[in-house]
């Protein structure tokens, strides 16, 4: 494989090639093939789709989420994102950038869920010196476990309207980033709403609740080395470290390879990871077509 073959290949799965993602449908197809993506793109650029290249069918000049409210291609993008979200065909974590959302189909959630997610998360969090949420945080969780799906601005008028802003969206974010609550819908008038994921998403919960770390690490690897073709280490780490420990992702890699679940490939002058080729019988005769790696997450099914 040439670097001009693996570009090619990422900007047709990525949907940058004119094909764009327009329908609830395409939405949904577009999702389960890369597993996951980011809204918009990042200032320092990570190996991963974008919702809003997709949508728009290219990858020149696309909007960052600080451009997003005065470029009418990201809101077009987002109102789709937000009918997946409310569809449940897609679900939203805080992983990179609370401000740019990073999608995940469903069939991939309950793997990110093994890995970031609370194992008890019925149990309401706890605020203390030691502890990782804000009293902020724990009483925001009780209002949206008793009054959800609520608005952000609802949910500030419940803990007190002298609250601010920033601090109100930091115990949001204290809350989203161990998927405690996850956003479910968004309206013009009063902003996102919030609701407990364990009641939105129960199956999801439950599933990545009954993995174990080690299984899920190994099973999204190898969809994220699916969405990006192929990949070398140090791609895998930058992507995987803003939620594993960088030594888990080396350690993932390495097993996954003696295993020959994954495989090196040449491309051009350098040796990337790829999930390895399918294997067929030998038969001196016979032309053997070119095919895709097999899926290693399967699409859920309701």
């Amino acid at each position: 494989m040439t670097e001009s073959e693996l570009q090619q290949a990422r900007i047709a799965k990525w949907h940058l090639d004119g094909h764009t993602v327009r329908t609830l449908e395409d939405g949904r197809s577009f999702l389960e093939s890369v597993g996951f993506c980011l809204l918009y793109p990042l200032k320092q650029p990570l190996l991963v789709p974008t919702f809003v290249g997709a949508w728009v069918g290219a990858e020149d000049h696309l909007p960052t989420w600080q451009h997003s409210f005065s470029d009418p291609r990201a809101q077009d993008a987002r109102e789709l994102m937000v009918r997946l979200l409310r569809d449940r065909a897609a679900f939203e974590a805080n992983l990179f950038d609370e401000n740019n959302a990073f999608l995940v189909t469903a069939s991939a959630f309950p793997y990110f869920y093994a890995l970031v997610g609370e194992r008890n998360p019925r149990q309401a969090p706890k605020a203390g010196s030691r502890a990782e949420y804000s009293q902020l945080a724990c009483d925001a969780f009780e209002v949206i476990r008793r009054d959800g799906p609520i608005s952000k601005q609802r949910l500030r008028e419940r803990l007190g309207g002298s609250l601010s802003e920033p601090a109100m969206d930091r115990g949001l974010a204290e809350l989203w980033s161990r998927l405690r609550i996850t956003r479910v819908d968004y309206k013009a008038s009063e902003g996102a709403f919030w609701d407990v994921l364990y009641r939105w998403a129960p199956d999801a919960v439950r599933e990545g609740i009954e993995l174990s770390v080690g299984q899920a690490l190994s099973a999204l690897l190898s969809k994220y080395l699916d969405c990006v073709i192929a990949a070398d280490q140090q791609e895998l780490e930058n992507f995987f470290g803003n939620f594993v420990p960088r030594s888990r992702v080396k350690e993932a890699v390495n097993a996954l390879l003696a295993a020959r679940e994954l495989s090196f490939v040449h491309v051009g002058n350098r040796s990337l990871i790829q999930v390895s080729p399918p294997r067929q019988a030998f038969s001196p005769n016979a032309k053997l077509p070119r095919s895709s790696p097999r899926p290693l997450i399967e699409p859920r099914r309701s």
